[in-house]
């Protein structure tokens, strides 16, 4: 899945295509993200992501939707 949020964010969700898995990522500061994972009806949390740029907020995403994948 590609993750294209920005710092600047407060919101963003994403749809694997493949799976149909569900991800929410909401901020309240820009810095720290809880980022929820499962279907458009139910979703857990599946951490929180600390981030100072773009870059780095998509790189943690991506890396923890592949833990939640591989922990399924």
């Amino acid at each position: 899945m590609k993750f294209d949020m920005s710092i600047s964010d407060n919101y963003a969700s994403f749809i694997d295509e493949k799976t149909g898995m569900a991800v929410f990522v909401d901020s309240f500061d820009n810095r720290e993200f809880e980022v929820r994972i499962g279907s458009i009806d139910e979703s857990k949390l599946a951490g929180t992501v600390l981030a100072t740029s773009s870059e780095e907020l998509n790189q943690k995403l991506h890396e923890l939707f592949s833990k939640f994948q591989g922990a399924q």
